[in-house]
């Protein structure tokens, strides 16, 4: 008989990020439909579900109300770094664990939380890696104004320095703000090899757009020339931005493969799955599989034994760092196309988290011409 678990699922239903938060959940809903048709499976997952309604006070108060509220004692949830730091110090009174299936901007490792998307050295590295010895490396900077934009965009000036290059502009605006006029302005006064989009929601779509013009009027900044950037850019939001994604560049451990169907075709977004949806979906199954082997860690709220193990999922077989509690995942390189991302480039094998850039080596990532004495 399967043993009945609640788990707390925290996203929003509205908000600036809607698209994003949309995938999330219906990824995590999917997994714990999943999880309870296995009859292989010892647990049966409960959804306790609470909405902050893009309000990012609400995260903390609604966090712990489905701690003390209920017997779930782990969370799937959260968007935003932002939202996940409102939350950390809940789950630290309170004993609980979040599962955060989104990408971040690392510098970050806490007792209380599986990191089950990127971490710098899994999307904004390798990212760079790819484009810099084929664009170039003079970059232009862009962002939404908070903590993913300034501190992934803060890794990106040092790794942009490290390839030989400069950063012509760095610019910010608020969440939800449209009017990107003056970011283009300055892109196309400066001319840069790439532009790194760390925009989010309708600022990013806005700025897609925007852009796509620029290339109307000006050859130079079209995606084959001057391509976007995004280490957060994924199949669910290419219909808000249409035609105007087509060519550019974009990293994660997920892109869908177009020739093979989301495994459960009733399944919401299983005509466009991304690795925001396969993460949540993977966050869902690997804790499903811990707490089916240890009778107890339903209650208590522990992070589980991940040492040496590795789990089938979406994403592909992964790991999670003991130590960091960061998935171990592969890296893929997509370039947009027909509405799809085409993978350009992949690791040949699992990348480990690097949360903190403490094995980064510029010279792995960036070669430079080696030179030889001439007389």
């Amino acid at each position: 008989m399967k043993r009945r678990i609640e788990i707390g699922i925290l996203y929003s239903r509205s908000g600036n990020y809607q698209l994003l938060s949309d995938a999330c959940r219906a990824g995590a809903m999917s997994a714990i439909a999943a999880v309870n048709r296995d009859s292989a499976l010892g647990v049966e997952f409960v959804p306790v579900e609470r909405d902050p309604q893009g309000r990012v006070e609400r995260y903390a108060p609604l966090c712990e109300e489905i701690l003390r509220g209920s017997e779930a004692r782990h969370v799937i949830g959260c968007i935003t770094s932002w939202s996940r730091k409102e939350v950390i110090p809940v789950l630290e009174k309170t004993g609980g664990t979040l599962w955060y299936a989104c990408p971040y901007e690392g510098f970050e490792s806490n007792d209380h939380v599986v990191y089950m998307h990127a971490c710098p050295n899994q999307h904004l590295v390798p990212l760079l890696g790819h484009v810099v010895p084929r664009f170039g490396a003079a970059a232009f900077l862009v962002g939404s104004n908070y903590i993913w934009g300034w501190e992934t965009n803060r890794v990106a000036r040092d790794l942009v320095g490290d390839a030989g290059g400069r950063v012509l502009g760095e610019r910010y605006l608020p969440l939800g703000d449209t009017d990107v006029s003056r970011l283009i302005d300055e892109i196309r006064a400066t001319r840069p090899n790439f532009v790194l989009n760390h925009l989010i929601g309708p600022s990013s779509y806005a700025f897609f757009a925007a852009y796509e013009e620029l290339a109307r009027e000006d050859p130079y900044f079209a995606a084959a020339s001057c391509p976007i950037l995004s280490c957060n850019l994924t199949e669910i939001e290419l219909p808000a931005i249409g035609a105007a994604a087509e060519g550019h560049i974009a990293v994660g451990p997920y892109f869908h493969d177009r020739a093979k169907p989301w495994p459960d075709p009733a399944t919401e977004f299983s005509s466009r799955p991304s690795s925001f949806f396969a993460a949540a979906h993977s966050a869902v199954l690997v804790l499903a599989d811990r707490l089916a082997a240890e009778p107890e860690g339903g209650t208590a709220g522990r992070i589980p034994d991940f040492a040496g193990r590795r789990f089938a999922t979406p994403l592909g077989e992964i790991g999670i760092d003991p130590q960091t509690q960061h998935a171990s995942l592969p890296v893929r390189i997509g370039r947009v196309r027909d509405g799809g991302f085409d993978v350009v480039e992949q690791s040949a094998r699992l990348v480990d988290p690097d949360p903190y850039l403490s094995r980064y080596d510029p010279a792995k990532v960036f070669p430079r011409p080696s030179l030889r004495a001439v007389s």
